[in-house]
């Protein structure tokens, strides 16, 4: 099966009620896809809000409150937004964590809390979002959350969260491999400093750490384009990667920051 070329139908994004992911929600949103959106429960609030932006967008929109981590919670959630929407053809499993702990002070605690959200839930996503867009016949595109940790170890303070990252990469590869004859793609988009909640955490953090100046650096002088990037940059990529457009494109880690990078080639060679 060729790997097919999409309009717009239905798109879930997780991770949604703030941030990377409400900004991906409503570019979707203006793209024509009708956009379901979830959040942990400390969050239903804010999701809500966003349903309420995509609907005035003329948007179908809906709310899932799942915790990503939790097996039965994604398989519940993706059945659910296919029962709604009647159909689920972009799958964003946007929703991470961060955790700043000097590497040999994290605790085992610590590192299952990360990986579980970063990384399993990834997995999840992945998992149940190719395994409907399967059952459905028609393609899709999958999208996962890396990071430019997930390309390079940036610091000691980030080492549970740059291997979630690396998994991430590793999964997105796996799962373009088995769900690409099935006309689904599968990419990642690996952002560098992007003006966040995130951010600020880490810039709060760091401080706390007392080092600064090694764990952050300037990070506007690190990107050529001597700026922090944006939640729309990112919504930006992942609009495109969503689009008929980049069904030839599978299997890639496309980042924003020092350099871009998104390969074309279907898959053959993966970076």
């Amino acid at each position: 099966m060729s790997v097919a070329s999409i309009g717009p139908g239905t798109a879930l994004v997780t991770g949604a009620a703030r941030g990377i992911g409400k900004a991906i929600a409503l570019r979707l949103a203006d793209d024509g896809f009708d956009v379901a959106v979830n959040d942990i429960p400390g969050n239903a609030d804010s999701l809500s809000k966003v349903v309420d932006e995509i609907s005035a967008k003329g948007r179908k929109s809906s709310a899932h409150v799942a915790d990503v981590s939790l097996e039965g919670e994604v398989k519940a959630m993706i059945e659910e937004v296919a029962r709604v929407h009647g159909t689920l053809d972009v799958m964003v499993a946007n929703a991470g964590v961060c955790h700043w702990t000097n590497f040999s002070e994290t605790s085992a605690g610590e590192f299952d809390r990360v990986m579980a959200v970063n990384a399993r839930g990834t997995f999840l996503c992945y998992k149940y979002a190719g395994m409907q867009m399967v059952t459905q016949g028609k393609g899709g595109r999958i999208i996962g959350a890396c990071s430019v940790s997930g390309k390079r170890a940036s610091s000691g303070f980030l080492g549970v969260y740059c291997a979630s990252k690396f998994a991430v990469r590793g999964l997105t590869q796996a799962a373009a491999l088995e769900f690409g004859p099935h006309g689904i793609t599968v990419n990642a988009y690996a952002p560098g400093a992007i003006e966040t909640e995130m951010l600020e955490f880490i810039i709060t953090s760091s401080a706390k750490s007392k080092s600064t100046e090694n764990a952050l650096g300037n990070f506007s002088q690190q990107a050529a384009v001597k700026r922090l990037g944006t939640p729309t940059d990112i919504a930006n990529l992942v609009s495109f990667i969503a689009s008929k457009e980049s069904q030839f494109i599978t299997g890639a880690c496309g980042f924003f920051d020092i350099q871009e990078k998104l390969s074309i080639n279907g898959g053959t060679f993966f970076d």
